[in-house]
């Protein structure tokens, strides 16, 4: 899920005064924000693997690419608590990820690398599928990696999985925060963007030299973020920049964002994540919900009626 190119170059120069104006927290918690997002314009629930890896690299010239992108591979898996068997060498073998190193023409140049996730409910992997073209096996080890541990934006900021990032070796500090929230004993499968969000906030401070001052901005950001996706889910405001950023945003694919939204936000007051709890605004929110299409927010609903 890598793109290459001008386009690249050109955003990164958009994107660095930015980034050089930023609060450190709000560097570092805008990006762990924005990697809750599908590119398509629809935030996400946290969905991630509940059993350990077993791997099958394969395709072209795999035994070139075979040790580096399994150690891309340990290395996540490392920070997430799971351990990665390699099978490759076992044709019979069952196994939960396969990676293809495929021709470089089978891949397009601006997605030379993609990962499918494969689950029966948005909670809990079941398989996955990873292909990289053989040219940028090498620099997308990373990124897919992170992909495959179910952590499925493209946001801007220091991490391997930003389009525009210069560094594609080994994980940075914002990576590993991001898979140890993923994994943490706190978290769990199908949890909403603001379920999640304070545990992420958490992982931050915690790496922060700051972390008094950090402490301070996370209930700011935190409440700033609830109001923005009030406005979001009511019909205005936009998705995070780097999402329209990415072209594959659809308005279609915005609405049914909103629509979800709604729902989690109905899901953060009535649970009282990310803030207090208020069953006034739960209830708003699962019904406009509801009202937009979410069978989710409506079987909600009746069953806080009975």
């Amino acid at each position: 899920m890598i793109k290459t190119g001008v386009a690249a170059i050109l955003a990164a120069a958009v994107f660095s005064p930015c980034l050089a104006q930023a609060d450190e927290f709000d560097q570092g918690m805008n990006t762990m924000w924005e990697v809750l997002w599908h590119q398509s314009g629809i935030p996400t629930r946290l969905v991630r693997w509940e059993e350990d890896l077993t791997v099958r690299v394969s395709g072209v010239d795999a035994a070139a690419h075979r040790q580096h992108t399994l150690q891309a591979l340990r290395d996540v898996a490392a920070e997430a608590g799971l351990k990665v068997t390699d099978v490759s060498d076992q044709p019979a073998a069952p196994a939960n990820v396969t990676i293809e190193i495929v021709p470089d023409a089978a891949l397009s140049e601006n997605e030379p690398c993609v990962t499918q996730l494969h689950f029966r409910t948005e909670a809990k992997l079941d398989t996955v599928e990873m292909k990289m073209r053989a040219g940028d096996a090498q620099r997308c080890a990373y990124h897919e990696s992170m992909h495959v541990m179910g952590v499925r934006g493209h946001p801007e900021g220091p991490t391997v999985l930003s389009y525009f990032t210069a560094q594609t070796e080994g994980l940075q500090p914002l990576d590993k925060a991001m898979l140890r929230a993923w994994y943490s004993p706190r978290t769990r499968g199908g949890m909403t963007p603001f379920e999640l969000l304070p545990i992420l906030a958490d992982q931050l401070v915690a790496i922060l030299p700051d972390k008094q001052k950090a402490a301070q901005s996370r209930d700011r950001f935190l409440a700033e973020t609830i109001a923005q996706m009030q406005t979001f889910a009511d019909g205005g405001g936009d998705v995070p920049l780097i999402v329209k950023r990415s072209g594959k945003s659809t308005p279609e694919a915005i609405r049914f964002g909103r629509m979800e939204m709604s729902y989690f936000l109905g899901v953060a007051y009535q649970q009282g994540a990310t803030v207090a709890p208020d069953p006034v605004q739960a209830t708003r929110w699962l019904q406009r919900a509801a009202t937009l299409g979410s069978r989710t927010a409506a079987a909600r609903l009746s069953a806080g009626a009975r």
